[in-house]
């Protein structure tokens, strides 16, 4: 297997850059340079989407910045201890021990094992100071081989099982904790490795379970029964969390687990001790107790997530799985009008149903169907469009139950999806659509969790996740949305959908400015999912049932063009005028209008993560003037994503790519106004006056372009 580290991936005593972006970009070049990635500006923008999600920086002076990507050939490691330090988001400050964690998309078990081993290395003190004290790469490559070879690389950290307690020794306490993060690759072991040893130090038996990229091992369902408290160390959800159920609970993120392990193991002992801390939700045998269900794995009282926080996490993971329904199902459907005709979602009256599904059900390669409707293909085209148009209409029906489904299990766990899924279908039956999913879903998964909470005798808790849980909160919501709110949510879609297509002049001007700045607020967060929700829902009833009233394609046409402005506008502004960016967002610019063009608006978060102030309310000015030419001009969009690759679904798009155009025109000279404004041009310093290779010297290497 080949080593994670060379020399050749080291850099002493560097002057990498003024800030993380640079010091990453240039970490990736070295990645790049050993022919371990094909693609440094790849690289360097999945690590930046990774350090938008939380920073990397951790007490001491150390961060570990690291992503998965397709851009990575052979799992690797970059090392650079840096002569100037820069901030990655520490709470004590900027670091100057920096490594590179580069993962393969699809890294095999041992690779990330290694990996892994490395990332618990650096709570170890003395690790560190061998980093900081080598005195050559080849020292380095050393001191990282000696922490991840296989021999040396440490177990999960599980504490030994208590020592049987005598009469003059009080029984210790026992703490279990679950750790994981996004990627599974560093901060899940260093948050599980600070929370042991942290457990050590204060006496208590800590058990671990790392849900991690390596593997995991669950806990013992005896050790789980044992514990007094539960400690859920995660940034995303727990999983088989029933497990826990009962148990008082303290929630934090990893990055709290790894600055304040001794403060989360005091909050875990006190609510060990509290009658009425907060508990994992369900019925585990652990002991009932009030002060609120927990769906995720609840927290302490300092370690709680807020409301809000809460809330725009059920939303977001609906919304997440609701779109890949939406996007195979969308560019299925603009497949099949592309060979079929626009008018094969119609009715073909002779059969009642649309002519897509009379020929899938009625033809076949051997017997092709004919048309003499205009603009309706017939033969293998039009049969091949029939099954594309099917497949893609089939999965689009999903949109809204899923949507429910999946905000039901944010809020209640496994024990939410059939209800959560059932409730959305009935909303999408009674016309409800995606407001009823949203409210549906919501209604399920707290009835869900609040049936998971009732205490039951022995006998009937097996029957409880499988049986009377969903029996119970598919009555309970689904009756809800026939009975209660159907009506008045279907009457409420109608009246929106009529309004909206009866939008013209200024009123469809302002609603194209509305969805086009809401694209560009946050770039694929909770706002950008709102927004593209909204279409996408619009579009699925449109192709559901279509009619005269074109207000949904218009919608989805406004929604995607204004999602592809933001990176082709800070494409064009490092071309317009590259002095104002650093080298790394310049070469990021190189492959932004890319993304722009395939309707990927996370293209721009490494610029609006560098500098926020400057970049997004710029880019939201050009999402919104082109959200308002395609709204007013009524442009037609069939396909829910793909941007410039989907244009037969286009119906206008001429207008539609010059709204584009000036939209970015206008983004990028917003942008380019906004960063000359209080702040002078980066140093125009030749790409090639300082060789990486200098990097490896013991002495600083000269600086870079540097902001002044």
């Amino acid at each position: 297997m080949p080593a994670l580290i060379t020399t050749d991936l080291v850099a002493l005593d560097a002057d990498l850059g003024a800030d993380k972006s640079t010091v990453v970009r240039r970490l990736a070049e070295l990645v790049a340079a050993a022919g371990r990635a094909t693609d440094p500006g790849a690289l360097h923008s999945d690590v930046m989407a990774r350090e938008a999600q939380a920073p990397t920086g951790l007490p001491g002076g150390i961060a570990i910045p690291h992503c998965r990507s397709e851009a990575v050939i052979e799992a690797s490691l970059g090392f650079a201890r840096l002569s100037r330090k820069v901030d990655f988001g520490a709470p004590d400050g900027p670091a100057d021990l920096v490594f590179l964690i580069a993962a393969p998309a699809h890294g095999d078990a041992d690779h990330l094992t290694l990996l892994t081993a490395l990332a618990r290395a650096l709570v170890r003190p003395e690790f560190v100071r061998s980093l900081r004290a080598a005195s050559s790469p080849e020292e380095i490559v050393a001191l990282v081989d000696e922490v991840v070879s296989p021999a040396a690389a440490p177990a999960a950290p599980a504490a030994a099982p208590a020592p049987a307690s005598t009469a003059d020794e009080p029984a210790r306490h026992s703490i279990v904790v679950v750790s994981a993060c996004p990627t599974g690759i560093a901060h899940t072991y260093m948050a599980a490795d600070k929370l042991a040893a942290a457990g050590k130090a204060a006496g208590v038996d800590i058990h671990v379970e790392t849900q991690g990229s390596s593997g995991s091992t669950p806990l013992n369902p005896a050790v789980i029964r044992a514990a007094d408290a539960v400690i859920f160390a995660v940034d995303v959800g727990v999983k088989d969390q029933e497990r826990f159920a009962g148990k008082p609970v303290v929630q934090s993120g990893t990055k709290r687990a790894i600055n304040e392990p001794e403060v989360m193991i005091r909050e875990a002992l006190a609510a060990a001790d509290n009658p009425n801390a907060r508990r994992v939700a369900g019925d585990g045998g652990g002991g009932g107790g009030g002060g609120g269900a927990l769906g995720t794995g609840g927290a302490g009282d300092s370690g709680r997530p807020s409301t809000g926080a809460e809330i725009r996490r059920w939303l977001l993971t609906g919304v997440s799985y609701m779109i890949p329904f939406v996007a195979a199902g969308g560019l299925l459907i603009a497949l099949g009008f592309l060979l079929g005709g626009y008018k094969i979602a119609l009715t073909d009256p002779d059969s009642g149903k649309s002519y897509a599904l009379t020929w899938v059900l009625n033809n076949s390669l051997f017997h092709l169907p004919t048309s003499t409707v205009a603009d309706l293909h017939g033969g293998l085209g039009g049969y091949f469009g029939a099954v594309l148009f099917t497949l893609g209409s089939l999965a689009f029906s999903f949109l809204v139950p899923a949507l429910a489904g999946y905000i039901a299990y944010a809020i209640a766990d496994r024990p939410g999806i059939a209800p959560g899924f059932t409730v959305g279908l009935v909303a999408s039956t009674v016309g409800a659509g995606f407001l009823g999913g949203l409210i549906g879903g919501v209604i399920a998964g707290f009835a869900a969790l609040w049936l998971s909470r009732i205490r039951v005798p022995t006998f009937l808790r097996g029957l409880m996740p499988v049986v009377v849980i969903p029996l119970g909160a598919t009555l309970i919501a689904g009756g809800l949305m026939i009975i209660v709110l159907g009506r008045p949510l279907a009457a409420a879609i109608t009246g929106l959908t009529n309004w909206l297509n009866g939008l013209s002049g200024s009123s469809a001007i302002l609603l194209g400015i509305l969805l086009g700045a809401m694209m560009a607020f946050d770039m694929g967060g909770p706002v950008n999912k709102a927004a593209y929700a909204f279409a996408t829902a619009g579009l699925a009833s449109y192709i559901a049932n279509p009619t005269t009233n074109t207000g949904p394609l218009v919608i989805m046409a406004t929604v995607m063009s204004a999602g592809m402005v933001p990176p082709i506008a800070l494409s064009l502004a490092t071309f317009l005028r590259p002095g104002l960016f650093t080298p790394a967002e310049r070469e990021q610019g190189k492959a932004a209008w890319l993304l722009g063009l395939a309707f990927i608006t996370e293209g721009a978060i490494p610029f609006a993560a560098a500098d926020p102030l400057r970049v997004i309310p710029p880019i939201m000015i050009g999402s919104a003037t082109t959200g308002a030419i395609v709204a007013a001009a009524g442009v037609q969009a069939q396909a829910p994503h793909g941007g410039i690759f989907v244009f037969f679904a286009i119906k206008g798009i001429l207008v539609w790519l010059l709204a584009i155009a000036i939209g970015a025109a206008v983004g990028a000279i917003a942008v380019i106004i906004a960063k000359s404004i209080g702040r002078k041009p980066v140093d125009e310093v030749p790409e090639d006056a300082v060789d990486l290779a200098h990097t490896h010297s013991a002495a600083p290497a000269p600086a870079r372009a540097v902001t002044t």
